[in-house]
């Protein structure tokens, strides 16, 4: 089982690699192997940091700019691990 860390960082990747990707849930579930709950938390909280928006069941990347900072990851990842626990 692969950690909430790895999948966010799965994520931010993929997102910063192909400037437009557009994915919904269902689509994160399959390109990383997760199941619905990991899918939602993860995406929850990168919406929550402004990396993501959520637009008609689709998330893309909020802007184009710099990345996010490693403090503001860490977090993020914080959040996103207390967030699967307590669901």
């Amino acid at each position: 089982m692969r950690t909430v860390q790895e999948i966010m960082k799965r994520l931010r990747a993929e997102y910063l690699e192909m400037p437009g990707l557009r994915l919904t849930s269902n689509q994160v579930e399959r390109l990383c192997g997760v199941e619905p709950t990991m899918s939602k938390v993860v995406l929850d909280v990168l919406v929550n940091e402004k990396f993501l928006c959520a637009t008609r069941g689709h998330y893309s990347r909020l802007t184009e700019g710099a990345d996010v900072q490693a403090s503001a990851i860490h977090e993020a990842e914080l959040r996103a691990v207390h967030a699967l626990k307590a669901s």
